[in-house]
């Protein structure tokens, strides 16, 4: 019997009985098994209660048919906490550590029918773009294992690229979630700022951080917003905001009218020829499709990737002030001065990108220091989102690509922070402005690498940007593609 792939088509089989929440289950875990060895995209599979959980839900299963996620596996980056599960942010400081709470994501799936199978492999931390900081080794791209899966949320990315599973969760704090679905081929969602709740991710930089679905559909990731958003009272920062009907918003596949927002200047330079042209080709489905192109301008994000790494360096050093050894992390042992423990600690538990990163974020935030950089990179930051409102007054979504590149070979940028950093070009302004954001799948470079598509909407207004992803997605076949059908 052959089972269905997508999220959707899952929860349809499993809430009819044409298959069993266990056989689905199994069949994901038989799938991780088989492929992690070679792509370490999970650092944890919680392959009995996975089973425990599958086999619950066929027990229950008319009771529990009506969950819009029955009996879909899910995986979960490795930043967001599981109470039986251990969440170490990919870090030695965290080694073996297992939260006494489950975060509003995980508890808000759980809610919803899905099985949890493990966690993903990311960057320390969510600090990287292409999964390579991580301290329990690379991930590897699904569609050549000598290239970079993108990052933070590589792990994620590649998991659901390789069809080991139909969803995964990861955080986007600069373009983590979209630039790796770009990179690996699949969709991947960051919601406005506050639309999903933060409780129980553990933060980077918290004006900037945001959990969202990557999948390999628009209809999946549509159905897992569905569950994911809506207030929560335990996260001060999440909006008192209605949740729409996100899939009724997926099934409206009409662009008549839609205005289409493309910054010519901003992409003139610096993105690779078959990248650009893979994108043009898009914007020249969705004008067939109905969409007005309109050029808008969005002048001072050139300065995006300066500012977003001056903001979320400062934050990242205050937030991973209480990794000390006293409060949180792996304490070094035998030391006789409390300072001394400290340094040990720190120095152990840390690699080297989030070492770099703090200090970084601790230089911008002294005495003498904070004026010049720090609060420049915020006065940026809101011309950066002045610029989004006014683009947002012509066009109803702007589309620019996700990443200036396909997957780069696993090594060529590490010894290049600066270099690694501009993978991030086109994504950190939707950080910045707190907009929602979305990357497709729109075609292929001459190496048969991934390239997608990032469309951006107004803030709370991601009804809008799933129905043109789902309307784009209706007319091409890039998001059927899989590393297992090349």
């Amino acid at each position: 019997m052959t089972l269905p792939t997508t999220a959707a088509a899952i929860r349809r089989a499993v809430a009819s009985g044409r298959v069993t929440a266990t056989e689905v289950c199994q069949a994901a875990l038989d799938r991780i098994r088989e492929a992690n060895g070679l792509l370490n995209a999970f650092r944890y599979v919680d392959e009995e209660g996975a089973l425990v959980r599958a086999a619950e839900i066929d027990r229950r299963r008319e009771e529990l048919m009506h969950l819009p996620l029955v009996g879909v596996p899910v995986a979960l980056k490795d930043n967001i906490c599981t109470r039986r599960m251990p969440t170490t942010a990919s870090s030695r400081v965290l080694e073996g550590y297992r939260p006494p709470y489950d975060a509003t994501v995980v508890e808000r799936l759980e809610s919803a029918g899905a099985v949890i199978v493990g966690k993903t492999n990311c960057d320390e931390f969510a600090m990287g773009s292409s999964t390579e900081n991580s301290a329990y080794g690379v991930t590897r791209n699904p569609w050549n294992p000598e290239r970079i899966p993108g990052g933070s949320s590589g792990g994620s990315a590649a998991a659901v690229a390789a069809r080991l599973v139909p969803l995964a969760l990861g955080s986007d704090t600069g373009g983590s979630i979209r630039q790796p679905a770009a990179l690996c081929g699949v969709t991947g969602f960051k919601p406005t700022y506050g639309r999903v709740s933060r409780y129980g991710l553990l933060a980077f930089a918290s004006s900037l951080d945001q959990i969202g679905p990557i999948a390999a559909c628009v209809e999946d990731v549509a159905l897992a917003v569905s569950v994911l958003a809506g207030h929560d009272p335990r996260d001060a920062t999440s909006a008192h905001a209605p949740v729409p009907d996100f899939a009724g918003a997926v099934s409206d596949g009409s662009l008549t009218g839609l205005r289409v927002g493309v910054p010519r200047a901003l992409i003139a330079n610096g993105v690779e020829p078959d990248v650009l042209a893979a994108v043009e080709a898009a914007l020249e489905v969705l004008a067939g499709r109905g969409a007005k192109l309109v050029d808008v301008d969005l002048p001072h994000s050139p300065h995006g990737i300066a500012a977003y790494y001056l903001i979320a360096t400062a934050e990242a050093s205050s937030n991973l002030a209480r990794y000390d050894g006293v409060r949180y992390g792996v304490r070094s042992r035998g030391d006789r001065a409390l300072l001394d423990m400290y340094e040990h600690s720190r120095g152990h538990g840390f690699g080297s990108e989030v070492k770099r990163r703090i200090m970084l974020g601790t230089y911008v935030l002294s005495a003498g220091y904070y004026d010049a950089y720090y609060r420049k990179a915020q006065q940026v930051r809101t011309l950066i989102s002045r610029d989004y409102d006014a683009a947002f007054e012509q066009a109803d979504v702007i589309a620019l690509p996700t990443s200036p590149t396909g997957a780069f070979p696993l090594g060529e940028r590490t010894s290049d922070p600066v270099l690694m950093y501009l993978a991030d070009v086109f994504t950190v302004g939707a950080n910045l402005a707190g907009v929602p954001a979305i990357s497709v799948p729109c075609g292929f470079t001459s190496a048969r690498l991934p390239v997608g598509l990032q469309l951006t909407a107004r803030k709370m207004d991601e009804a809008t940007l799933l129905r043109t992803a789902a309307a784009y997605e209706q007319l091409t076949d890039w998001h059927e593609q899989s590393p297992a059908n090349r």
